[in-house]
C-alpha cells in the first residue's frame, strides 16, 4: 500500500504575505491604532482583511508575540501588550515605531541615550580587540565618509564605520545590537538628509575614533564615540524643537495677559 503523502503546510504559507500581514499589524499596534490592552480582530476577519488563509494570519501573530508586542491566550484571545514589554531593540519593531512620516522625536532621543551607553564602550573594546581587518573595515568605512560624492553614499559608509566597531568588539553579545543600530541609523539619517553640515560637521569626530582604535588607545576611542553620538543626539534635540507646535498668541483679557500653557 503507498503511503499517504503529508502536505507540504509550510510550503503553502507564503513569507511575502506573512510579512504583509505582520508589517501592517506591527505598524498599527506601534502607531497606537490598536492601543494596549486592546484586542486584535478575530482570525476570520484578519484573513478577510488581507485575502490570506488561516495559517497566514497565526504565524503573523506568532512572530508578534515573539516580538512582546502581543500575547495569546486561548478563549481570551489575542491582546496588544504595553510597550514596555516589547523588544524595542528588534529591528523590525524599530521599524515600526519609527515609521516614515515625521518621526517619535521623544523615541529618537531615548534611543540616542542608549547608544551613548553602547557605542562608547563598543570602541573602547575594539581599541584593545581589533584584527588587522577590523582596523581595515573601520578605516576603509571612515575613507568612503571622508570622499563620499552624495548623501546615500555617505550615510551608507557611516552605517558600515559603526557596525565595523560593534563587530570589532568580538563580543557576540553586542553584536547582536547591529540590527538595531542599524535602523536606528537609518532614523537618523532620514533626519538628516538634506540638512547641510549635519553630516559633514561629525566626520572629524569619526575620525578620531577611527585612528584611537588603530591605535589601541581605549580611552581615547571611547571619548571620540561620545563625541560622535553626541553630536547626534545635539541635532536632534534641535530638530525637537523645531518641530514643536509654537504656543498661541497671547491675548489681553480685562487688561491682563491670559496665561497659556506651553506644549513639551
Amino acid at each position: 500500500m503507498a503511503q499517504a503523502r503529508s502536505k507540504p503546510h509550510a510550503r503553502l504559507v507564503k513569507p511575502g504575505r506573512i510579512h504583509a500581514v505582520l508589517a501592517t499589524l506591527g505598524s498599527e499596534i506601534a502607531r497606537d491604532i490598536i492601543p494596549a490592552g486592546a484586542a486584535l480582530p478575530p482570525e476570520h476577519d484578519l484573513e478577510l482583511r488581507f485575502g490570506v488563509g488561516r495559517g497566514v494570519v497565526r504565524e503573523a501573530v506568532r512572530t508578534l508575540a515573539a516580538k512582546g508586542l502581543v500575547s495569546v491566550r486561548p478563549r481570551h484571545g489575542t491582546h496588544v501588550r504595553p510597550r514596555c514589554d516589547w523588544s524595542l531593540l528588534d529591528r523590525e519593531v524599530l521599524g515600526w515605531l519609527v515609521g516614515d512620516d515625521e518621526p517619535d522625536h521623544d523615541l529618537l532621543g531615548w534611543i540616542q541615550e542608549v547608544r551613548a551607553i553602547i557605542e562608547p564602550a563598543a570602541a573602547a573594546m575594539a581599541a584593545e580587540r581589533a584584527t588587522a581587518d577590523d582596523r581595515r573595515r573601520i578605516n576603509k568605512a571612515l575613507a568612503a565618509m571622508q570622499s563620499a560624492p552624495d548623501h546615500d553614499s555617505a550615510f551608507a559608509a557611516d552605517k558600515a564605520f559603526h557596525l565595523a566597531i560593534l563587530d570589532a568588539t568580538h563580543n557576540p553579545v553586542l553584536q547582536g545590537f547591529r540590527g538595531a543600530i542599524d535602523t536606528i541609523l537609518s532614523a537618523v539619517f532620514s533626519i538628516a538628509i538634506g540638512r547641510t553640515g549635519w553630516f559633514e560637521d561629525n566626520v572629524a569626530n569619526h575620525a578620531a575614533a577611527a585612528h584611537a582604535i588603530a591605535a589601541g588607545n581605549a580611552g581615547e576611542a571611547s571619548t571620540a564615540m561620545k563625541q560622535v553620538v553626541g553630536y547626534t543626539g545635539l541635532k536632534l534635540t534641535e530638530r525637537k524643537a523645531a518641530a514643536r507646535p509654537r504656543s498661541a498668541p497671547r491675548r489681553a483679557t480685562s487688561g491682563k495677559l491670559k496665561r497659556t500653557s506651553h506644549v513639551s
